[in-house]
């Protein structure tokens, strides 16, 4: 199946789950993720603000033992924001929450671990997104392709094999609602 065809029908069943289903899932992946010694032994992580029904990590927001930074789109790419519980937010490009501008902007030597968002993961860690390609030139520029990444996905979007194209780089672990997948950590 191709990016395009599968990305919207995986986007549409993540999209008929009810809330309280949606909110068990989405619990159960931060449960998972806090019994993770690569997570435990994080400083800061980078992370997202849960939209269209993406996985919700903000359960684990309020743990003041990480400092946490978030995404905001500049032009093509991504700058990254420390950001605290009761800090603003605004809506920014494509519908998505974002720290305030005037945010402090995280420099890539403090990052201890990725949390990425993903339409889908596969075995291998590669990922599908929403096709922007804002995560691809992240993850392959050089002050970034080393820091540990884990997709995070509702199982039903753990699949055995994606397309994948020549700029896609895998992730190092999954996490899903069942598992934490994290072969490279060990």
């Amino acid at each position: 199946m191709e990016k395009t065809e599968l990305r919207r029908s995986l986007l549409k069943k993540r999209q008929s789950m009810s809330v309280a289903e949606w909110k068990q899932k989405s619990d159960r992946i931060c449960q998972n993720l806090l019994q993770s010694s690569i997570f435990a032994q994080s400083k800061t992580i980078l992370a997202y603000f849960s939209f269209r029904q993406e996985p919700d990590l903000s359960f684990l927001f309020t743990d003041t033992s990480h400092y946490w930074g978030f995404p905001r789109c500049v032009d093509n790419e991504l700058s990254w924001h420390y950001w605290k519980p009761n800090e603003p937010v605004k809506t920014g490009t494509y519908g998505i929450m974002e720290p305030s501008p005037n945010a402090p902007t995280i420099n890539p030597m403090e990052v201890d671990l990725i949390l990425v968002p993903c339409v889908a993961c596969d075995y291998q860690g590669y990922r599908l997104g929403y096709g922007g390609g804002y995560y691809d030139r992240l993850l392959s520029s050089a002050e970034w392709e080393k820091k540990p990444t884990i997709g995070i996905v509702f199982e039903f979007a753990y699949l055995p094999q994606l397309p994948v194209d020549p700029w896609d780089k895998p992730l190092q672990g999954v996490c899903t609602e069942i598992d934490l997948d994290t072969p490279e950590f060990n």
